[in-house]
């Protein structure tokens, strides 16, 4: 719903003791059931959306398969630092929605495609919260019910997990075990979520979001090395 997800499931796998960077790719690999499931319970929303929805993860796809790179080039020290402050700046931007949306219409707009290849890089790198960062991207560059925006964002965001899953199934310490289970709670959860969506309030709900990603930020900041 909305994202939430993986910002319970990634310390859940740190707490049953995957390493950081075991849990990470883990995660990125259970989570690519979300954009499944997502489509299948938000077809209403994502009627006529076809060519955004391509045009946008052809950016992702790239940023994906270039944010696993690096992860994979990146000590579990650094990694473990970089992360909380992230999630922060997703959650902080998912806050200043509105504010940003204004300044983002009165100036010369930047290209949302340079802007969705860039949350694919993190998502390729970090797969919690990065449904947090492309929803709030989403939701800035267009004014729309967030239930479309999210729908949306669950589909584009799935062409990045598909690049970095691919690259991790191949160089990467799956817990193949964890992400399957994962995958099939993300895709029942992804499935019913956005009927939930549709009869949430637009503002609690952003709210609530961004709350929980703060939340992780700090616990995982204070757990880094």
């Amino acid at each position: 719903m909305a994202g939430l997800a993986s910002l319970i499931s990634y310390p859940t796998l740190l707490a049953v003791g995957l390493p950081p960077i075991a849990a990470n790719v883990t995660n990125s690999v259970g989570l690519l059931a979300s954009g499944a499931g997502s489509a299948a319970g938000s077809r209403m929303e994502l009627r006529g959306q076809g060519p955004r929805i391509l045009r946008q993860s052809l950016f992702a796809l790239l940023g994906g398969a270039a944010g696993a790179l690096l992860l994979m080039n990146t000590t579990s020290s650094v990694f473990e630092r970089i992360v909380p402050v992230l999630i922060a700046l997703a959650a902080l931007v998912l806050l200043a929605r509105d504010r940003l949306r204004g300044w983002y219409t009165r100036l010369a707009r930047p290209p949302l495609g340079l802007a969705v290849f860039l949350i694919g890089v993190y998502g390729g790198y970090f797969g919690a919260a990065a449904g947090v960062l492309m929803l709030a991207v989403m939701s800035m560059s267009v004014v729309e019910p967030l239930a479309v925006s999210n729908a949306v964002k669950s589909v584009v965001l799935c062409a990045s997990n598909a690049a970095a899953a691919i690259l991790y199934a191949v160089i990467a310490p799956v817990h193949w075990t964890a992400a399957l289970l994962l995958g099939a709670g993300c895709l029942i959860g992804s499935w019913i979520g956005p009927s939930l969506v549709r009869r949430t309030p637009e503002r609690p709900l952003r709210v609530v979001i961004a709350l929980a990603a703060l939340g992780l930020a700090a616990y995982l900041w204070h757990d880094a090395p």
